[in-house]
């Protein structure tokens, strides 16, 4: 590849190039940006001509990023990160017009964070507001990336350096379908010996909430079944499937109407608290203030009453 330079890439390219890389699907960045697969190959083949090195590698039906790849991938952020800066930066000095906020909320936190930022939007419907709802791990990474704002979670995350303020409290309990025969019982520690547990996947706050209950007992969960969200849960424990480990904010509908039952079982509910995060470093923004004020003085009330 002769004359070869990223100086002559665009920054469509490289918008595009980042999109692919953290998908490592050409068809999946071609839904997310709204463009046709050919699109996207073609703009990759100019790129890697800039750059004088393949990207990409295949193998067997598997797309993985090449050295090459990899260092253009972290130059690629840099450039995409100063970009939204100068956004933040032109947008703070217009107030709140035209800013935006990105949000990630722990995936326990679907059952109450879009209510909030819908009624945050109806007071500033001129923001662009964005959502992302993942496990505690993705959100802590979200977060070491500042590829969102702020994000709503129970404890903050190790290992960063961020600005936390508490929500709410947040109960975490035992749930059983309603006919269940431990259901209306009071429980000791013990009674769950025997019982078939079904929890969320490693890395969400809930199964490591249920570790440390276990481990403060001297024992080890006795998982049974594995799940990816709250839902799934419910619906397996509604089904006789076993009996689940929650937050009490996640039961909504299937409690209201009967088919599940807290158990009273003694330390119980597991006591955590909702905060609000930033990195103790991001630039706060009007946008992002506006929003962090609405949070704290809505948030209580709304999940009170959950």
């Amino acid at each position: 590849m002769r004359n070869a330079s990223i100086r002559n890439a665009t920054l469509r390219q490289l918008q595009i190039f980042a999109v692919a890389a953290a998908n490592l699907s050409f068809a999946r960045a071609a839904e997310q940006l709204y463009l046709t697969q050919a699109a996207i190959s073609l703009q990759i083949r100019q790129l890697e001509e800039a750059a004088g090195a393949d990207l990409f590698e295949r193998i067997g039906k598997r797309l993985f990023l090449t050295e090459a790849g990899e260092t253009l991938l972290e130059h690629a952020r840099h450039i995409q990160q100063s970009l939204r800066d100068a956004d933040e930066a032109l947008s703070a000095l217009r107030g709140l017009r035209g800013g935006r906020i990105a949000v990630a909320a722990a995936s326990t936190a679907e059952y109450f964070a879009p209510a909030l930022l819908s009624q945050f939007r109806a007071l500033h419907p001129e923001l662009r507001l964005r959502l992302l709802i993942d496990n505690r791990e993705n959100v802590r990474r979200l977060l070491a990336d500042n590829a969102v704002d702020v994000a709503v979670m129970g404890r903050p995350p190790a290992g960063l350096d961020v600005e936390s303020a508490v929500l709410a409290p947040h109960p975490l309990v035992f749930i059983a379908a309603a006919g269940h025969p431990l259901a209306g019982r009071t429980l000791r520690f013990d009674d769950l010996a025997g019982e078939t547990l079904i929890v969320r996947e490693t890395g969400s706050g809930t199964r490591s909430a249920l570790e440390e209950f276990f481990a403060a007992h001297g024992s080890r969960p006795p998982i049974g079944m594995e799940m990816g969200s709250n839902d799934a849960i419910k619906q397996a424990v509604v089904a006789g499937l076993g009996i689940g480990f929650l937050s009490r904010h996640t039961l909504g509908l299937e409690f209201s109407a009967g088919k599940l039952a807290i158990l009273a079982v003694e330390g119980t509910p597991v006591m955590r608290q909702w905060h609000l995060i930033r990195l103790r470093q991001k630039r706060l923004t009007p946008a992002i203030a506006a929003f962090w004020e609405f949070t704290r003085e809505r948030a209580p009330a709304y999940l009170a009453a959950l």
